[in-house]
C-alpha cells in the first residue's frame, strides 16, 4: 500500500484523499439516515435557492456538499488515469461535482414536496356523515362526541347539533358545520 502511495503524484494524492474521505463520511450519512433516522443536515445552515418562502430547493447544504467532494474525487481520479490533462481533470470533476448537488438538491426538494401536511382541517369533515359515538344534547345544549373519517382517518371528534331531540349513540349523523374552529355542528342524516 506504502508503496502504491508514493508512486502516485501530488495531484493524484490529493484527489485520492478527497474522494475516500468524502465517501466515508457519505457512508456514514447514509447509514444514519437509513439506519437511526438521523437527518446529517440538522444545524447546519442551508441557502435557499427559491424566494417565495416555501421549502424551496436547497443547494448549500451539508449533504450536497459532501456529494459534490465525493463525485468530484472519483471523476477526478478517473480522468488522471485516462491520462487527461490537469486543467480537463479538475473542470470534469468541478462539473460533475456540481451536477451531483444540483441533483441531489432536487431530488430532496422532490421528497419535500411528498410530505403531507397531517394537521386536521375540520373544515374538510362539512358534508360527511358519521356516528354519534358520546351523546349530544338537543338544541346545543351539551357537547358530544362523533365517530368521522376525516382527512382518511377515523376520528373521535366533539359536536354539538340544533336538533329538538338528543342525538344518541349510534346515530347516524351528516356535519353541516363547524363552529369556532372547533366543534362539528352536525343534523340526524337524511338520505
Amino acid at each position: 500500500m506504502a508503496e502504491w502511495w508514493n508512486t502516485l503524484s501530488n495531484f493524484e494524492k490529493i484527489y485520492w484523499v478527497i474522494a475516500l474521505l468524502f465517501t466515508i463520511i457519505l457512508v456514514i450519512q447514509l447509514i444514519t439516515a437509513f439506519v437511526i433516522g438521523v437527518d446529517t443536515d440538522a444545524g447546519t445552515p442551508d441557502m435557499d435557492i427559491d424566494a417565495d418562502g416555501g421549502i424551496g430547493m436547497q443547494f448549500f447544504t451539508f449533504r450536497n456538499m459532501v456529494g459534490f467532494f465525493t463525485i468530484f474525487g472519483w471523476v477526478g481520479i478517473a480522468c488522471i488515469r485516462a491520462d487527461l490533462s490537469t486543467w480537463l481533470v479538475i473542470t470534469l470533476s468541478v462539473i460533475s461535482g456540481l451536477i451531483m448537488m444540483f441533483l441531489m438538491a432536487w431530488i430532496f426538494f422532490m421528497l419535500g414536496k411528498l410530505q403531507e401536511d397531517g394537521s386536521l382541517n375540520l373544515k374538510n369533515a362539512i358534508g360527511l356523515v358519521g356516528e354519534v359515538y358520546l351523546v349530544i344534547g338537543a338544541k346545543r345544549s351539551k357537547i358530544g362526541k362523533v365517530q368521522i373519517k376525516v382527512q382518511g382517518v377515523l376520528r373521535e371528534l366533539d359536536a354539538l347539533t340544533d336538533e329538538e331531540e338528543d342525538l344518541q349513540f349510534g346515530n347516524v349523523i351528516q356535519v353541516k358545520n363547524i363552529i369556532n374552529d372547533q366543534i362539528l355542528l352536525v343534523e340526524k342524516f337524511k338520505n
